[in-house]
């Protein structure tokens, strides 16, 4: 069975995703845009009508999230690495001389060049999942990368190139 998850603009405020269980109860996440979360759990008998509304601390939303998939997630990727022969992950970090602090993810054309991915980005304890070419990089970003040893290599090398100007 496949989980939907909808995403609905919450204008002025945030936005909330929302899924409904095997179960039939719907249930879903307000961020707001000054960073806060709420867990909400709607009335079973009146989906539009919330039942419980549980804000969380960036601590609690983090564990909270341990707990329902990202240790899981790491998991699903270390057993894929034992099963894909010379298959490693990397976190690389952007030191502030690099040429491509405040340049496109896609100005590196690091997959091309080294065949190895970047699969995330965290940011000041924001993780950004499978960043698109427009996304901009900064100072201390870390980047995630899937690949070889080789080109994860090649990705440090990328990454760590100095900017003439800078």
């Amino acid at each position: 069975m496949r989980v939907r998850v909808e995403q609905t603009a919450l204008p002025g405020i945030g936005v909330r995703h929302d899924l409904v269980t095997e179960s039939g109860r719907r249930l879903g996440v307000v961020s707001h845009r000054n960073g806060r979360r709420d867990l909400v759990l709607y009335d079973p008998d009146d989906p539009d009508s919330c039942q419980a509304d549980i804000p969380l601390t960036d601590d609690e939303a983090e564990a909270l999230a341990d707990i329902l998939g990202a240790s899981l997630m790491l998991g699903q990727l270390s057993g894929l690495r034992e099963q894909a022969a010379g298959l490693l992950t990397e976190q690389i970090a952007i030191p502030a001389g690099s040429k491509y602090v405040n340049k496109r993810l896609g100005d590196t054309k690091a997959r091309t060049r080294t065949g190895a991915s970047i699969v995330a980005v965290l940011r000041q304890g924001e993780v950004n999942v499978s960043p698109d070419p427009t996304f901009r990089f900064a100072a201390g970003d870390v980047v995630v990368v899937v690949g070889t040893r080789k080109g994860l290599d090649g990705v440090t090398a990328i990454l760590a190139d100095s900017d003439p100007d800078g």
